[in-house]
């Protein structure tokens, strides 16, 4: 534990990013979220923990990628807008490598990456918890010290809705401040006639928020120009600066800069 203190110790902000099941976009927010604050010149960090399905590189336009390693530790890969990242995509032979492992397995690796990485002085370290609440996300926030804050992911559905509070109880229960609530795929707008659906549902987000006292951070909408630039490795902030989602996704940005205090 003393090791990954000191690997840590530069890093000012260290931020978890979770939601309590998967398919609500959680690793897409996470990769826009640090492009948002990179793109304003903060320094970015992002240790990819879902080992199962890691697709942060993906996201960033990154393929074929080892991760660097000598006496000294192992080196984060620098993606675009001066993103560093971590993955267990590195370590894999090939894209269609599983991960096969058991529980101690994959505390055990979690652990001596966390140990061995130099994340150098850096602003932010957003970790992307995998979904859920268990032993992965658990040594995790164990293993890192002085966590920041946590920001969960959710989707408008009553069954996201329902899981996620699990996810707000487990960062309750581990003592980790919870900076707030983003709800993903809010509502679609259509290009030709205006017109706003609430595809999956309307609010859920905003009533975890109210009915647990957290914050709610922001909405996002259902844009399929988002999903197409994570697809193609590209970036979306950059593309379409003036979108609707670009601007919620630099207002989420803002908020969390002046929870953290940040100036």
């Amino acid at each position: 534990m003393d090791d990954i203190r000191i690997r840590l110790e530069k890093v000012k902000y260290r931020i978890i990013i979770m939601s309590g099941k998967g398919g609500v976009g959680k690793t897409m927010i996470t990769v826009n979220i640090a492009e948002a604050l990179a793109l304003k010149g903060y320094k970015v960090s992002i240790f990819d923990c879902d080992l199962h399905g890691p697709s942060v590189p993906k996201m960033l336009g990154l393929s074929n990628v080892s991760l660097l390693a000598n006496d000294q530790g192992i080196y984060p890969h620098n993606a675009r807008n001066n993103i560093e990242v971590v993955s267990m995509d590195f370590l894999l032979p090939s894209e269609e490598s599983p991960v096969i492992w058991r529980g101690p397995i994959k505390t055990r690796a979690i652990m001596e990456l966390l140990s061995r990485v130099n994340w150098g002085e850096r602003d932010f370290l957003l970790v992307d918890l995998p979904p859920g609440t268990g032993d992965e996300s658990l040594s995790i926030v164990q293993f890192i010290p002085n966590i920041s804050g946590s920001i969960l992911i959710t989707i408008p559905s009553r069954v996201s809705e329902h899981v996620v509070r699990k996810a707000v109880s487990f960062t309750r229960q581990l003592n980790i401040p919870i900076l707030g609530i983003i709800e993903n795929m809010s509502y679609f707008i259509c290009p030709n006639c205006g017109a706003k659906y609430n595809i999956f549902g309307k609010g859920g987000g905003y009533r975890i928020a109210r009915e647990m006292n957290i914050r709610f951070l922001g909405e996002i909408p259902l844009d399929p120009r988002l999903a197409e630039a994570c697809d193609k490795g590209l970036s979306f902030l950059s593309i379409y600066p003036e979108s609707e989602t670009a601007k919620v996704l630099n207002e989420i940005a803002l908020k969390i800069l002046g929870l953290l205090g940040v100036k």
